[in-house]
């Protein structure tokens, strides 16, 4: 049995050691209380803070994907390497990127405020190079942001480096939504 003086903190064991507990006004083991207790409420603000972060571009959000969303999604290389075959329904945009890139920080409220205004028209896909490495090889991206404009049918087109928001409308319209009037030739 244990017996502890709550003065000092030290509790004395059965087989005479001692330890030491600290206690918060008196009260034993409130630190052992604090930690079940916050631990629980961190994941949860953790699992929350994800989902917020990879949204629905279906409801107007930038979506971060992986190498297996983006197999599925856009285009399965693995599969079809010979020849490119979009995999999605609607046309995308894929913005390659990274947290420490200053101009790729400038590009993603302007991403978010495009899929906001082209919700349901066209999917926006985010993807960290960091953590996709295999994937940004397999695309040869050197550069970032690296900004991939991906109509239902056709190839591709990139445009590397930053680009202002009426660049990227402009490219939209042209690559994506094929509408004629568009200035970029």
């Amino acid at each position: 049995m244990e017996k502890t003086d709550f003065k000092s903190g030290l509790t004395k064991s059965v087989n005479g050691g001692f330890c030491y507990r600290p206690f918060v006004s008196g009260a034993p083991c409130t630190r052992r209380w604090m930690f079940c207790l916050l631990l629980p409420l961190m994941f949860f603000s953790i699992a929350c803070s994800n989902a917020q972060s990879t949204g629905n571009a279906g409801g107007g959000e930038v979506i971060l994907i992986n190498k297996a969303d983006f197999l599925t999604k856009v285009y399965n290389y693995e599969k079809n390497s010979d020849r490119w075959t979009f995999e999605g329904k609607k046309p995308c945009i894929i913005d390659f990127y990274a947290d420490w890139c200053g101009p790729c920080k400038r590009v993603a409220p302007i991403m978010k405020e495009l899929a906001s205004e082209y919700k349901g028209k066209i999917d926006i896909y985010k993807i960290d190079v960091d953590r996709e490495q295999e994937l940004a090889a397999a695309f040869g991206i050197t550069s970032i942001p690296l900004i991939l404009f991906v109509p239902v049918d056709g190839k591709p087109q990139a445009a590397a480096g930053f680009l202002p928001k009426e660049e990227i409308v402009e490219h939209i319209d042209r690559l994506l939504l094929e509408k004629k009037d568009s200035k970029i030739q």
